[in-house]
């Protein structure tokens, strides 16, 4: 029998503190979601590797370091609403949950969004919800967002999502450029401009629809 609990903390200690996860609500967090609910059932024994997880349909679930590094990039606050693109079965939903006011996340994979759901209600999520959309149409519904984030390497940014981002707000992706690795940005919105700076070193599965979309080209 698997003691999660004591696989969640080992994630934590040897996981991410070691690699500059700093931010202790972002450590909490990752403490307290059971991430192995979000996973598929033939994976549990798996669900605290440090490495990307497969959750079918050329999809995945982001390795726990890159999506920590992440989230401490957005500095969330219980100010912030959180657009999440490419929730998947909804981990990182439930964690951005934790630290933001409310979180949408967005899945084009109708099986995904129903799992995403149906965990979130189960583990009382009440400040997010699961939207059934194209990822690089966003929510606009409920935009603007102060922070948006991307679960998976995006080549450029979408127009329809650069919209939906609030004046001041951040984006945070993994940039993947040809055939290079990756780079974790930090993108702000000012005055309809989209400014980015890098800021590590990242290799993760791509994000579809996000490849081929003519606009924001780094």
């Amino acid at each position: 029998m698997i003691d999660y609990a004591a696989a969640r903390l080992a994630m934590v200690e040897s996981q991410l503190r070691t690699n500059k996860v700093t931010d202790e609500a972002v450590l909490e967090a990752f403490l307290a979601v059971p991430r192995e609910r979000f996973v598929p059932a033939h994976l549990r024994g798996t669900a605290y590797v440090d490495g990307d997880l497969p959750l079918g349909g050329g999809r995945y679930m982001m390795e726990p370091m890159v999506l920590a590094r992440l989230i401490q990039l957005a500095e969330i606050t219980r100010k912030d609403n959180v657009l999440e693109i490419g929730c998947g079965t909804g981990y990182g939903t439930a964690l951005l949950a934790r630290l933001a006011r409310s979180v949408v996340g967005v899945e084009s994979e109708a099986e995904l969004a129903r799992q995403a759901g149906a965990r979130l209600r189960e583990l009382a999520v009440d400040n997010a919800m699961v939207v059934e959309a194209p990822l690089a149409a966003g929510c606009p519904a409920r935009a603007p967002y102060r922070v948006i984030l991307c679960q998976g390497a995006v080549a450029r940014v979408p127009e329809a999502v650069a919209h939906q981002l609030a004046e001041g707000g951040r984006l945070i992706s993994v940039l993947q450029e040809g055939n290079g690795p990756g780079r974790a940005v930090v993108m702000i919105s000012a005055g309809g401009v989209l400014s980015h700076w890098p800021s590590f070193d990242a290799t993760v599965p791509p994000l579809p629809g996000f490849q081929a979309e003519p606009s924001f080209v780094f």
